[in-house]
């Protein structure tokens, strides 16, 4: 059975029937609300002596535009929106399980408040605070150049948190500290400096939001074990299970936006992925699998019940469209 799944289509439904005490972490990247559209453009440059740019000794580059990415970010009501999905995150944690949620400045304080009600003010662990360092300057204002991630362990006195798995960061004064410890480094604070995905590096996808691998593996080795379960119910451009994947994790993700599949699509190409309420390019055509009609909402086994993956909970398990 395949290590990663992923869902296509509304969230909500999707969790109301996932199993209880399932997910040993999740990393949830929700809408900002930024009350705008946002949206990515994919370039490309190509060798052109006619061409709009000019690169290193002066050669010419055509530029190609490859394609925009675009989802609407803008709710009336954004407490209403996300308050059932984080009730449902907290039921579908294990009891050691750790909820890790990406936002920004515009929303942060709302969701907190929330976050406290719906697992109480003692599981607030962290604030963690990513600063980059990238983009434009206001001129009327400080720039926002940061995201805020808040943790909360369903029990506050039961969770995973292996320091000694997360990457090491250099001293800001290594001469005051001595060879030894600036060769070694130090563990981060609640304060993580990191770049941005690089508009031309290799691990952007083109998506309008991708985070990047450095904060979510950071996440994913401190706060669970090799083979535990991870699940992204706003999974975007998939990065948790690139992570997932790469550190030896499971992991489920679910997201609505036929661009962030096809996105997914290309980010795990020759990667054993269950597919769920979406058909893959590549299988376009042909018959669709039974367990590829499951679509997010309509979910049933054929026995009416869901099943065990590697002796848990799955999800995942043989079943049908049903009409509601």
């Amino acid at each position: 059975m395949s290590d990663l799944e992923i869902y296509f289509g509304d969230n909500l439904p999707v969790l109301r029937r996932l199993p209880a005490d399932l997910a040993d972490l999740i990393y949830i990247d929700p809408p900002f609300n930024t009350g705008k559209a946002q949206s990515r453009t994919r370039l490309s440059t190509v060798r052109d002596e006619d061409g709009d740019r000019t690169g290193f000794g002066g050669r010419r580059y055509k530029t190609v535009r490859l394609g925009t990415g675009k989802y609407e970010d803008a709710f009336d009501d954004y407490p209403g929106f996300i308050e059932p999905r984080l009730v449902e995150a907290r039921r579908i944690l294990k009891p050691n399980g750790s909820l890790f949620l990406h936002i920004d400045y515009r929303e942060v304080h709302y969701v907190k408040i929330l976050l406290d009600k719906i697992f109480g003010r003692a599981s607030f662990q962290n604030e963690i605070i990513w600063a980059y360092d990238y983009g434009g300057r206001s001129k009327t204002r400080w720039p926002a150049k940061h995201d805020n991630i808040l943790w909360y362990a369903r029990d506050p006195g039961d969770y995973q948190f292996h320091i000694e798995e997360c990457d090491r960061i250099p001293y800001m004064a290594p001469g005051l500290v001595g060879p030894e410890k600036a060769a070694r480094g130090k563990a981060p604070t609640d304060t993580w400096w990191h770049t941005i995905v690089s508009p031309n590096g290799k691990e952007k996808t083109g998506y309008p939001t991708q985070k990047p691998r450095g904060i979510i593996d950071r996440i994913v080795k401190v706060h669970s074990r090799p083979g535990d379960l991870l699940l992204d119910f706003f999974a975007g451009s998939g990065t948790l299970g690139e992570a997932a994947a790469a550190l030896g994790r499971r992991c489920i993700l679910v997201d609505n936006n036929p661009e962030a599949m096809r996105v997914m699509e290309r980010r795990f190409d020759g990667v054993d992925v269950a597919w769920r309420g979406w058909v893959s390019e590549g299988r376009r055509g042909g018959s669709i699998p039974g367990d590829l009609t499951c679509a997010p909402g309509v979910l049933e086994r054929k026995d009416g019940m869901l099943g065990a993956m590697s002796g848990r909970h799955d999800p995942m398990s043989p079943c049908r469209a049903v009409d509601r």
